[in-house]
């Protein structure tokens, strides 16, 4: 008998390689960051740029339609020009589209900014899944995933406490100049540092033209009907009843073009891989949750609470603080737990974290929210890495480039999927919940009598004569506290929900060998 073969030493990374990737997380960071870090600052955006508050809301809208056509493209691109220059030209033009973004004078200049600004730096994201599976061997793969997985949630969740901090002490301006010089250092880092594998001029002669207004115009109105539906009436407004129709024609067509070329420009056959399409399911699933609760948590905080951008803030921190504690011991417990029963155990902590918050009274603050927003910091960090990996990891390298477009297109569209159905759910959970509350609210019931009898002897030695329509109008305002609360229980209950729903799916997804990561030469 024979001595079996030696395993093959794993390769190397060098100081150059290492300083290239994490310039490349950083810019990732930057990217995502940029969805969310207006959401507070809008109210003095829209001051400074003589806006309304309808027309203000573009400049975030205008971001993300960019950047969701860019995402599924960036794989393509990156066969095309290789990582290095891909990743170098996204990372130089959404560092001047940020100055251009500061130095907008009016609405339409910034719009028009943004969404090159989303659109450029959208390729920075997938980008960065598909180098750390190109370029780091199985065992540092999985601390790799934590590090990536700790940025992509981490972003969107500091996001609008350091926009509400810049705006405060500077001036919303410094929103985009932030990035200048660290979009300058990342684009220089990753040039002259990472090169990890070589262009395909060739592709250009297969250039798909069509396919590409195609997928545009099928993510572009997508994204406006999923942002602009509920604040219009959905398919009562023409203009997003005729986009509608346009999405669901372009989308075929898209699809069906993309499956007959012998070279699509978004090669959708890596759905035939079980796991990647489950785990493409799951980041939708995350994407869901990890959007939809910094959205919802910000609006009862400041709605209900009355917080301002930096209290807001330091309440949510605390997810913050629950990832960065959770992910070194995620990471080290990867490398000896099975990743599916990883997922299932995370998706289980979201779906109790999520049920937990929706517990809400009109005094809840820090202390009430700290534990569920700390157990969802952990449960979000226990599914990214299995997620990452089990989604990615059992694919052929050629293919890792365009499924991580896809990959993480699929969370961005459960967040924007996610948050036009909070919306709308919103709106019809806050009217119905305020229709039962003023039924109850009636002046046949003692504790209404009673309530409005102390707020009569409080309010008569400031308000004299107008003492009664002040507690009409204090019994109108705590019906609508009272109203929203319930409404944002609502919202969390039905998030859960979804995550319960989804966790038998994990025993359907196949184990990486090796914890995986570019599966099948």
């Amino acid at each position: 008998m024979g001595m079996p073969p030696a395993p093959r030493p794993e390769p190397v990374i060098t100081w150059r390689e290492w300083v290239g990737f994490m310039s490349m997380v950083l810019g990732m960071f930057m990217a995502i960051l940029d969805i969310q870090i207006v959401s507070s600052s809008l109210s003095e955006i829209q001051a400074g740029l003589s806006a309304s508050p309808d027309e203000v809301s573009q400049v975030q809208t205008s971001y993300l339609i960019a950047e969701i056509i860019m995402i599924p493209l960036s794989g393509w691109l990156s066969r095309l020009w290789s990582t290095r220059v891909l990743f170098t030209c996204s990372a130089a033009g959404f560092t001047a589209c940020s100055l251009l973004c500061a130095l907008s004078h009016d609405l339409g200049s910034m719009v028009v900014f943004r969404a090159f600004q989303g659109f450029i730096g959208g390729a920075m994201i997938p980008t960065v899944f598909a180098t750390s599976f190109l370029l780091f061997p199985g065992k540092k793969r999985a601390q790799i995933s934590i590090l990536i997985g700790l940025t992509a949630t981490l972003a969107p969740t500091i996001g609008p406490t350091l926009g509400g901090w810049l705006t405060q002490q500077f001036s919303w301006h410094w929103l985009f100049l932030i990035n200048v010089p660290v979009g300058a250092l990342v684009a220089f880092n990753v040039w002259t540092f990472l090169d990890i594998d070589r262009a395909n001029p060739s592709l250009a002669k297969h250039f798909d033209l069509i396919g590409l207004l195609l997928m545009g115009t099928f993510l572009g109105t997508l994204e406006y009907v999923l942002e602009e539906g509920n604040r219009n009436d959905w398919f009562a407004d023409p203009l997003v009843r005729d986009l509608g129709i346009v999405s669901a024609v372009t989308a075929v067509l898209f699809f069906w073009r993309m499956l007959v070329r012998r070279e699509p420009l978004v090669d959708l056959y890596a759905f035939r891989n079980a796991n990647f399409a489950f785990g493409c399911f799951f980041s939708f699933i995350v994407g869901i949750g990890l959007y939809g609760s910094v959205y919802v948590i910000p609006l009862f905080l400041g709605r209900v609470r009355g917080y301002n951008s930096m209290q807001i803030g330091e309440t949510m921190f605390i997810t913050g603080i629950a990832m960065f504690a959770s992910a070194p011991i995620i990471g080290r417990f990867s490398a000896k737990l099975d990743l599916r029963r990883m997922l299932t155990m995370g998706m289980i902590m979201l779906a109790i974290s999520i049920w937990w918050m929706g517990q809400l009274t009109n005094q809840s603050a820090f202390w009430e929210l700290a534990a569920p927003q700390a157990l969802r910091g952990a449960g979000t960090m226990l599914c990214m890495l299995p997620v990452n990996q089990l989604a990615l990891g059992t694919l052929p390298p050629m293919q890792l480039k365009n499924a991580s477009g896809l990959y993480n297109l699929m969370r961005n569209l459960g967040g924007a999927i996610g948050l036009a159905a909070i919306n709308t759910v919103a709106t019809a959970r806050e009217r119905l919940h305020t229709l039962h509350l003023d039924e109850q609210v009636t002046w046949g019931r003692a504790a209404v009598n009673n309530a409005t009898m102390g707020m009569k002897l409080s309010l008569q030695p400031v308000m004299g004569d107008n003492t009664q329509l002040a507690v009409i109008k204090r019994l109108s305002l705590m019906v609508q506290r009272e109203s929203l609360t319930l409404t944002y229980n609502d919202i969390f209950y039905l998030i859960a929900i979804v995550y319960f729903v989804a966790i038998p799916l994990t025993f359907l997804l196949r184990k990486p060998a090796g914890h995986g990561g570019g599966g099948a030469h």
